[in-house]
């Protein structure tokens, strides 16, 4: 999709819908959990800002469990005070903790400076807000002064909600020179087209826009669509996903795509045909040998390619001032966080009993 557009001579596009601030201009470990999720056990002190990683990343939240159960290591939260299923200390809810953390008012801060390798995990509520570049850059204060990144150690965290994100960064999939980020799309574009994305404000989209959805699971973005072209799901192709922590990983087709539905190369290649912007491959091995050539990371399946450092000071210079309101973190519903899991019946039954809107059986 970036190649036809960069064909058609559009700098708009963008892979945070949800309006983040992240962005690849400021280095590939300004987003990625560094640390890695296997190294949450090395950590011996832990801070989470704007983030629930119970609900937002359980099996990642069960390694801070873990470690937390055979260390006892403190931990810290800024943000939301919830259940998170091992013991923390609740420093406060919004930006203000934060700041007090970096002038070392808050005693946290010291067991931070003490530890050998501090941790610090920043999620999407604290990074989809007016003032996230202000949070982003005291959150990099924060981590420089209490020694959470070095040669040895990198503790300093990005935790992602969006399963495409750090894949769509690592391509550049954001706005080029004069282009329009997600939102300024919504209410500007004249044609716009929506890659699964079905969690953005899709009723910002102005009434004028001709959208084009591309996508397996009829959401939100498809019931504004003018024209619908269905893609395969997850399981109906052979493709790479990288994950939060920078690890790329592939996956086999389990089964053919039904209907007219094609897996989403194949539809970028027939519409550049058609757009007489023809995109350079006939086959889903000559875009890989183009995307490895490109990106060399993306072809060393498995394995996390090695990263410089995320470099703080340059972080630390973003500008922007921090408001006082309450960070809060994006999944509202636990059991229905994606377009799949919105389409399944037993998954909205499941969002209904933890609501207390359904009374489970007896039996």
């Amino acid at each position: 999709m970036k190649s036809l557009l960069e064909g058609l001579g559009s700098a708009n596009m963008d892979c945070r819908a949800d309006g983040t601030v992240l962005d690849p201009e400021f280095g590939r470990g300004s987003y990625l959990f560094n640390t890695t999720i296997d190294g949450i056990e090395d950590a011996d002190a832990i801070l989470i800002v704007g983030s629930n990683p119970r609900f937002e990343a359980s099996v990642l939240n069960a390694r801070i469990r873990k470690a937390w159960r055979a260390t006892g290591l403190p931990i810290g939260v800024v943000g939301p005070q919830e259940d998170l299923r091992y013991g923390y200390e609740h420093l406060g809810a919004g930006p203000d903790s934060l700041k007090a953390l970096l002038d070392g008012s808050d005693k946290f801060a010291a067991k931070l400076k003490r530890a050998k390798k501090p941790m610090i995990i920043i999620g999407q509520g604290a990074l989809t807000r007016k003032d996230s570049l202000a949070v982003l850059s005291n959150a990099a204060k924060l981590a420089d002064a209490v020694g959470a990144v070095k040669e040895d150690w990198n503790g300093f965290n990005i935790l992602h909600t969006a399963a495409g994100r750090v894949g769509g960064l690592d391509l550049g999939f954001v706005p080029g020179e004069e282009g329009m980020v997600a939102a300024a799309m919504a209410g500007g574009a004249e044609v716009l087209f929506l890659l699964g994305a079905d969690d953005m404000d899709i009723a910002s989209i102005g009434p004028e826009a001709f959208v084009v959805y591309v996508g397996t699971h009829g959401d939100a973005g498809a019931h504004r669509a003018d024209v619908i072209l269905p893609s395969a799901a997850y399981t109906e192709k052979s493709a790479t996903y990288v994950n939060t922590e920078g690890r790329v990983q592939m996956t086999g087709r389990g089964s053919f795509p039904p209907g007219e539905a094609k897996e989403e190369w194949a539809i970028f290649r027939a519409l550049s045909a058609l757009l007489d912007k023809t995109l350079p491959f006939d086959s889903l091995s000559q875009l890989r040998s183009k995307l490895y050539a490109a990106h060399p990371h993306f072809s060393e399946i498995d394995s996390i390619a090695v990263t410089e450092l995320v470099d703080l000071a340059a972080l630390s210079k973003l500008s922007g001032r921090l408001t006082k309101a309450a960070f809060v973190s994006p999944v509202r519903d636990f059991y229905l966080t994606n377009p799949i899991c919105r389409a399944s019946a037993t998954m909205a039954d499941c969002s209904k009993i933890a609501a207390g809107e359904t009374a489970q059986a007896a039996e």
